[in-house]
């Protein structure tokens, strides 16, 4: 009977379609929005339980290979520079743009926070603010970058000193040479396994985005989003313009290229950092989109990891832009053009020194403190955060993905013929070793 089914197939053209991965992640939002819902509403706790442990679970399996995959993946793009013609150059051009990109973002969060004034008539009160536990400072990233010792930065996760030692290894296995070849084959394979297991844990997308955005509806419903209204939609605001406005103008005037195929490319990527809220486990999916965008691979096992730890237009430009202005209003404190000055530097050369901290929160304890506002203004926005996040962490890896191409497609090394042949289709397992950073 089996032996007669695939002829049976031929005749009938019948196959079981392959639901693409967009579509398995977007069905695992709405199943989690209802699921969300209905624990809510009807006050189900084992379900609200579940939904937090499901979504709680595929985060820390995200999280769980990190500090190796930083390593591994640097340490291997470093290496791989020596492939690419114009190396120097390219690293060059590429953190320009990142720069470019990152002041851009900054005055467009500038410009909305002053058009809203975000802080003005929200119903928080005083008692709602807290200092962080964790804070950012330029010291961080001046005495912060070498560690005291080669085991702390990966148990505590201090992704700049782990960043810092993979170049400092990579650099010294590209001066040695021949003799160091043993050792980089065994980096290249230990990356290939770290990379093959984080792949398993993306295929779970859909679950997990299921559980979080359901365990996000059961913790904060749809009343929080109400004390913080004009903030939530400035941040949604402005992202949106830098994600479909500006990245979109930059693909076409600067890079002459068309960006609805950009997006058919990243959009795997940009909607797995939607949900996941984590630019490290979304890395495979970014470096393989800017592979299937046409970017030779060589360079973008060394971009696209790159940018992890200094391109964050959501996090680091936008957010801090508008928070810094949201709890100016809320202390009433006034603000001039030197301080908006402070708050673009700081957006565009500050992300650095918060790689090895935690991201978004830390971004703006830096701005906050640099512009000396108070820094109890962070608890006013700690509550809201994790809703914030979805959409500045996918703004972050569509800006990881875009400036490796557009480098690409003004030094010539773009493949053009792939660019335009870019399809949406499902996201497949790379056959190729693929560079992760966090």
């Amino acid at each position: 009977m089996s032996a007669n089914t695939p002829a049976a197939d031929q005749k009938t053209g019948f196959r079981i379609p392959k639901i693409p991965f967009w579509a398995q992640v977007l069905l695992g939002l709405v199943v989690g929005l209802l699921l969300g819902y209905v624990a809510r509403t009807a006050d189900v706790s084992w379900l609200g339980t579940t939904l937090a442990k499901v979504g709680e679970i595929f985060v820390q399996l995200l999280k769980l290979a990190v500090a190796p995959l930083v390593f591994f993946a640097i340490l291997v793009s470093i290496t791989n520079l020596r492939k690419v013609d114009n190396a120097a150059r390219l690293a060059g051009r590429t953190l320009l743009w990142f720069m470019i990109t990152s002041l851009i973002a900054v005055v467009i969060g500038l410009a909305i926070g002053l058009l809203t004034n975000p802080g003005n008539g929200t119903t928080l009160s005083a008692a709602d603010a807290a200092k962080p536990e964790t804070q950012g400072s330029w010291i961080d990233f001046l005495t912060g970058i070498i560690p005291t010792d080669i085991i702390t930065p990966f148990t505590e996760l201090n992704v700049l000193q782990i960043v810092f030692m993979a170049v400092v290894a990579g650099i010294a296995i590209l001066k040695v040479g021949e003799k160091a070849a043993p050792v980089l084959t065994l980096s290249e394979s230990i990356l290939e396994l770290l990379q093959k297991a984080l792949w398993w844990v993306i295929k779970l997308s859909p679950i997990g985005s299921a559980g979080l955005i359901g365990n996000a509806i059961v913790q904060y419903g749809w009343d929080l989003i109400g004390k913080y209204a004009t903030f939530t939609a400035d941040i949604y605001v402005g992202c949106a313009l830098v994600l479909f406005g500006v990245y979109p103008l930059l693909l076409s005037t600067v890079a002459k290229l068309n960006p609805i195929q950009f997006f058919k490319g990243a959009w795997p990527a940009i909607q797995l950092a939607f949900v996941s809220r984590s630019s490290v486990g979304t890395m495979p999916v970014t470096q393989q989109s800017a592979i299937r965008l046409g970017v030779p691979k060589d360079y973008a096992s060394f971009a696209v990891p790159f940018g992890a730890t200094t391109k964050m237009d959501g996090c680091a430009a936008i957010y801090p832009a508008i928070a810094a202005i949201f709890v100016a209003n809320f202390f009433d404190v006034d603000m001039g053009v030197k301080e908006y000055l402070l708050i673009a530097f700081v957006s565009v050369i500050g992300s650095a020194a918060t790689a090895g901290l935690t991201g978004a929160t830390v971004m703006l304890t830096l701005t906050l403190s640099t512009l000396g506002l108070p820094l109890e203004g962070v608890g006013l926005l700690l509550a809201i955060d994790p809703i914030l996040d979805m959409m500045r962490t996918a703004t972050n890896v569509a800006g990881q993905a875009l400036v490796p191409v557009i480098v690409a497609a003004r030094e010539k090394i773009l493949d053009h013929d792939k660019y335009n042949q870019v399809t949406a289709s499902p996201v497949d397992e790379p056959q190729q070793q693929v560079a992760v950073a966090a």
